[in-house]
């Protein structure tokens, strides 16, 4: 018997769910990891700037490596976790999971990838600002 507590599970909130779809292939018909990484940002971004209370820019990618491929028809979950806060940075837990469209009855989620971006706080003319600047107005 096996522990619950062993089964991977994601980390953080669900901040985007897309499905792939073949207008997202390359060439070759596979969803290419340019694509993946766009709406990871994406995600990493939504969840920065809830934290920011405004406007934020990625600055860096940590590690990221790609464990299973993702076919036309997956849905991709992509979740989110705020890792550390600094005066301008947010560093931001990012996790792809995806549902293959061939197990459309079952919860099981397949992990992807997971990377740690690294977003910081801008004001209106793009210039780095300190994250908490609203909240004091």
């Amino acid at each position: 018997m096996t522990d619950l507590d062993d089964v991977p599970a994601p980390q953080g909130q669900l901040t985007l769910k897309l499905l792939a779809s073949r207008q997202d292939t390359n060439l070759y018909g596979d969803i290419p990891g340019g694509w993946l990484v766009r709406h990871m940002d994406q995600a990493a971004e939504l969840a920065a700037g809830r934290e920011a209370l405004g406007r934020t820019a990625t600055v860096a990618i940590e590690g990221m490596d790609f464990l299973c491929p993702v076919r036309v028809g997956s849905t991709v979950n992509i979740f989110t976790r705020v890792r550390d806060i600094g005066h301008s940075s947010i560093k931001i837990d990012v996790e792809v999971w995806i549902r293959s469209p061939h197990e459309r009855d079952s919860d099981e989620l397949n992990k992807v990838t997971e990377a740690q971006f690294v977003m910081v706080a801008l004001d209106d003319n793009g210039r780095i600002r300190s994250v908490y600047r609203n909240v004091h107005q």
